[in-house]
Formats: structure tokens, C-alpha cells, sequence
């Protein structure tokens, strides 16, 4: 008797392990025992705790499944070739709409869509532009915008005229992190009169914490005393050396100062969480657009710097950066988004 009672613990126990491992919300609901409407995520290899866009995108669509009573859950990729398999798992589950968190999803969403028409897509940080399947909806942020007022913040602040940027994977998505950063120290050089010099370097991986501490330490042993990240979960290290070393850095996608408040003075926040949240309500009202894209930036609340910024930013330079954010939304400065366009806008403060 007690062999099989041990026995059936032990089973249901196991069953509720393999349930939170792929999936963070529950399906239950309503009279049938099922949501109306069941939509799940696949993350890139970041996965769901990355302290930033993946966690971001979990974030809306729990809080869509709290207030529109839909099933949400998720899969975890833990390598690249995660994402054909997991989108498979979802697509025999019978979700109505599949999200690719991340542009490196977007080969095996385009190809899963193509493959299934009826199914409806999304993806974050991905525009297919005129090549967008009709079953498809990319959700992209002006990730520029906050980058450039947190790089006007790090030269601002900087008292060794020398700070740092770490990105993950050079690309399209992180370029705009980058030379957005690197515009906005240089419009504060220009106005302050300094001459800050930006570091660069990238890590080569979403998911390598480790990767990114040395990178930091690097920096901060070469004279950076402010270090930005876009690197997901990779900064959490860059965080960890800023820590360790009593240096500042500045956090992305979400508010990131929890991880060290008196380290991380501001983050380059991109409301992933917005874009998902907005897009499930589209869909639950039957107004789900396929075949198009879907931009956010600071017009529309989906980006700025974090609320936690006036922890440790000075009020007058909080106040500069709100009458910058005036001008972006205005289109009186033209934040750039890769090398080509920041080479131009250099040559506009000469």
C-alpha cells in the first residue's frame, strides 16, 4: 500500500514538473474546462528569465490572459535549432496565435507561416517589410530613441569622458542600440563641450552572463565608468561588474535598476510587454492585421528611460532629456539607427 501510494506521488509529481517547464500560464477557464482563445510564445535562447525581452513578452502576455481571460504559455529554446521544433509543439496545441520573441526566430516563423496558412504569427523585433506572409505580424521598436537619451545621460554624467556599450549579436535590432547610443553622446558633446569616447564590443551571445562581466571589467579597467548593455541575458553580468567594480551601468528593454539600484542609474526601456499586450487584444477583438508591421517608439509610450532613472540621475539633467524627447517626437532630431545613418548625423554637429 505504501509502495503505491510513493509511486502515484511521485508520478503526479513528475506531471507537474514537466507542466511548468513549458508552460507559465494555465488553461482552464470557463464552463468546458478550456480559454477561449489560447496564445503562446516561443523565447529565443535568452528563455523567459532573461531579466529582459523575452521576460518583457511573458510579462504581456500574462497580464492579457489576466484581463482578457485568454490560455497563454510558453517554450523555452535553449539553441538556435530549439525554434523549428518548438513551433511545431505550439502549432499542435492549437493556439490561435504563435509569437517568435526575437529576431532570430524570424526564418522558422516566416517558414512555419508559409507552411500553415490558417495559423495566425507574430514577431518581436522583426519587420519581413513587403515580403510579410498574410498570416504574420512583426512588432518592432525604435530602440534608437531610448538609446540616444541614455547615451545624452552616460556623457553627461561620466566623470572620466569615457563609457562603454555591450552588445549580444551584431545585427539590425542591436545596430539601433548602438549608434542611438553613440548619437546621444555625441549631441552631449557637443552641447557640454566634451570629447567622451565610446567603447564598443560585443559579446557574440544573448545568454552568456559571464561574457559579459569580462567585457565589462574590460572597460572599466581601460576608464569607463558608465557602461550601457543590449545583450539580454548577457548583461546580467555586465550588471554584476558594475556591481563588483562600484562602477554604474545602464540597463535595456526593462527597468533593470532592481538588479543594483545604486549601479544601474538608467535603462533603454522597450516595452516588448506594450507590443505583445496590444496585439492579444487586437486579436481577441477580431482585428488582427496580417501581413503587416507594427512600430513603436516614443509618440506611442512604448519607449523612454526607466522610471527609477531620478534614483540616481540629477533632476537637471532629467529635465534636458524631456526637452529631447520633445524634439525626437517632433522629428527635430533624427535619432540613427546604424552606421550609415550616424556617420550623417555626426556630420550635422560639426
Amino acid at each position: 500500500m505504501l509502495l503505491k501510494k510513493a509511486l502515484a506521488l511521485s508520478i503526479s509529481g513528475l506531471l507537474a514538473l514537466g507542466a511548468v517547464g513549458c508552460s507559465g500560464g494555465g488553461d482552464e477557464g470557463g464552463e468546458s474546462g478550456e480559454k477561449s482563445i489560447r496564445v503562446a510564445m516561443v523565447t529565443d535562447v535568452g528563455g523567459v528569465n532573461d531579466q529582459s525581452f523575452n521576460q518583457s513578452a511573458w510579462e504581456g502576455l500574462q497580464k492579457a490572459e489576466k484581463d482578457f481571460g485568454i490560455g497563454a504559455s510558453y517554450v523555452e529554446s535553449t539553441q538556435d535549432a530549439d525554434y523549428v521544433p518548438n513551433l511545431e509543439t505550439l502549432l499542435d496545441s492549437n493556439n490561435e496565435l504563435i509569437w517568435g520573441i526575437g529576431y532570430k526566430l524570424s526564418e522558422a516563423i516566416k517558414t512555419s507561416a508559409e507552411n500553415n496558412p490558417d495559423q495566425k504569427y507574430a514577431i518581436v523585433d522583426y519587420s519581413y517589410g513587403e515580403e510579410t506572409p498574410e498570416n504574420v505580424v512583426g512588432v518592432v521598436f525604435k530602440a534608437e530613441q531610448p538609446s540616444f537619451l541614455v547615451g545624452y545621460i552616460a556623457a553627461s554624467m561620466t566623470e572620466t569622458d569615457k563609457v562603454g556599450f555591450v552588445g549580444g549579436i551584431a545585427g539590425d535590432v542591436i545596430d539601433g542600440f548602438e549608434y542611438g547610443y553613440r548619437a546621444g553622446v555625441a549631441y552631449a558633446n557637443k552641447e557640454l563641450g566634451k570629447n567622451v569616447e565610446v567603447l564598443v564590443q560585443y559579446a557574440e551571445a544573448f545568454d552568456n552572463p559571464a561574457k559579459g562581466k569580462a567585457i565589462a571589467n574590460s572597460m572599466y579597467q581601460q576608464g569607463a565608468d558608465i557602461v550601457f548593455h543590449a545583450s539580454g541575458g548577457t548583461g546580467d553580468g555586465v550588471i554584476e561588474a558594475a556591481k563588483e567594480q562600484n562602477k554604474y551601468a545602464i540597463g535595456v528593454d526593462r527597468d533593470q535598476n532592481y538588479l543594483a539600484p545604486e549601479n544601474v542609474i538608467t535603462s533603454a526601456m522597450k516595452r516588448v510587454d506594450m507590443g505583445v499586450y496590444n496585439l492579444v487584444e487586437e486579436l481577441k477583438d477580431g482585428k488582427f492585421e496580417g501581413g503587416s508591421t507594427k512600430v513603436y517608439g516614443l509618440e506611442e509610450g512604448a519607449v523612454d528611460i526607466a522610471p527609477t532613472s531620478s534614483d540616481n540621475v540629477p533632476k537637471e539633467i532629467l529635465d534636458k532629456v524631456d526637452g529631447i524627447k520633445e524634439k525626437i517626437v517632433a522629428g527635430e532630431i533624427e535619432v540613427p539607427l546604424n552606421k550609415e545613418t550616424f556617420e550623417a548625423y555626426t556630420e550635422t554637429l560639426k
